[in-house]
């Protein structure tokens, strides 16, 4: 199974970035299209756009629409759940009558499991309802593995000026503890931090993908790396598990070099 994961792209319409925020959206879903073989799914671990208005899911839906394979979407800490919902309820994934965005997708050799680490503020959160629902959604199928996404990873991240992510540790540590419940999670795929990151939950090996925006991108980059968008590939093979590819977005060919 191939997984293809991207994160924060942080639509807006008012940005002075704007357009760049959109092109690197849009050549992001181009360079998934043409990846031979092609992911099974696409999978959006939040920030899909930065106010949260309507106007900006709107143009977000069309771009994802665009996408051959299936899309997967979370809520990130600038995420409307309820603008959200709307542009994307009719995928059909995501409970209309929820307080939160939260899912499981079935139909593969791995069991997906989406969160909702949303908070009021910036950081995460993960109430005890929350542990329940996880908890509910990693025993309803006892036989297969689990990837879980997040939006806020649960790990510290020893990259960058701030290493916890979530409200504060005991918050943290309520879905860490979650999370080894069942003893069948094998992987965590997260975002937020806008740089890539890897950790672990336990054993569980935990990774976060860089922000597609990238003007909002954090870390160090070749000169030639610097407008090119990067996301995540998640292979599984039921013998070894997961093994994780960065994969860069090559530029489109310039005006110049189609007219050539």
């Amino acid at each position: 199974m191939i997984i293809a994961q991207i994160s924060d792209t942080h639509l807006a319409l008012d940005s002075p970035d704007a357009d760049q925020r959109l092109r690197d959206f849009e050549h992001t879903i181009a360079d998934l299209n043409a990846l031979d073989p092609p992911p099974d799914v696409i999978v959006h671990t939040g920030d899909i756009v930065h106010n949260g208005r309507a106007d900006e899911y709107a143009r977000a839906a069309a771009i994802l629409a665009k996408a051959r394979a299936p899309v997967f979407v979370l809520a990130g800490n600038k995420d409307s759940r309820p603008r959200l919902r709307e542009a994307f309820s009719a995928s059909g994934y995501l409970a209309p009558d929820s307080d939160f965005i939260d899912y499981a997708i079935d139909g593969f050799p791995i069991r997906l499991i989406a969160l909702d680490t949303l908070s009021t503020g910036n950081k995460g959160d993960f109430c005890r309802e929350r542990v329940e629902r996880l908890i509910d959604l990693t025993e309803a199928d006892g036989a297969k593995p689990i990837a879980v996404f997040t939006h806020h990873p649960p790990f510290e991240v020893m990259v960058g000026p701030d290493r916890l992510h979530f409200t504060d540790a005991e918050t943290m540590e309520r879905l860490r503890q979650a999370l080894q419940h069942s003893g069948r999670v094998i992987a965590v795929f997260s975002g937020h931090v806008h740089r890539a990151a890897a950790g672990h939950v336990g054993r569980i090996p935990a990774t976060v993908v860089q922000c597609i925006a990238t003007t909002l991108r954090r870390g160090e980059y070749p000169a030639q790396m610097q407008t090119c968008p990067v996301y995540h590939i998640h292979r599984f093979d039921p013998a070894w598990g997961f093994a994780t590819e960065t994969r860069i977005v090559a530029p489109p060919p310039s005006a110049d070099s189609r007219g050539a």
